[in-house]
């Protein structure tokens, strides 16, 4: 049975977590947006290679950078739905107030790596913006881009993450957590 949380809500708190959801809803659906135009790049791409005999060689490179906006927007989204590889044996050995600081310590690194990704990629594309894809003369701008704005993404959720669980136990915090429907 879960515990009942007496600790009072915070109203900056509470508008956090608001935006953490909204964030997060407005994320998967970007994410299945761009699945959807990677497979509709794909198949254009075998139908004018097989089918119209047009051999368009782009969408191959296209549909990998769409591909990679995809996996690594999913990101964030692992995070604030804490889907991400955890340590379930060893927190089942622990007593809750450990394993609050467990968690607290492991976000904390989680915050540290994802805020160094943003800054390393933050580089990584302005080094981008003078090199081009010489399939089609883009830069590579938008294809770096994704690491820093995926990873300043994931450190936020973190953040939203961190401060539910340590303030709320996980437990209680979960509660809140949108649910997958299956049919």
């Amino acid at each position: 049975m879960p515990t009942i949380n007496t600790t009072p809500h915070h109203p900056l708190l509470d508008k956090l977590l608001t935006f953490g959801k909204c964030l997060d809803a407005v994320i998967i659906k970007l994410c299945a947006v761009l699945a959807g135009v990677m497979v509709l790049i794909v198949w254009f791409g075998i139908l004018s290679r097989y089918g119209l005999e047009l051999g368009a060689t782009w969408t191959e490179v296209l549909a990998r950078y769409v591909m990679i906006w995809a996996a690594l927007l999913a990101i964030p989204v692992g995070v604030f739905r804490r889907e991400h590889i955890g340590f379930v044996m060893l927190f089942s050995l622990l007593s809750p107030w450990k394993q609050r600081l467990l968690r607290l310590l492991l976000d904390l690194i989680g915050l540290g790596f994802f805020l160094y990704l943003t800054w390393y990629g933050v580089h990584m594309a302005i080094q981008g913006s003078s090199q081009f894809a010489t399939i089609f003369g883009m830069t590579m701008l938008i294809p770096f881009a994704s690491v820093p704005v995926s990873a300043g993404l994931a450190a936020f959720q973190t953040v939203v993450v961190m401060l539910r669980d340590y303030l709320h136990p996980p437990e209680v915090a979960a509660i809140d957590l949108p649910k997958e429907t299956t049919q």
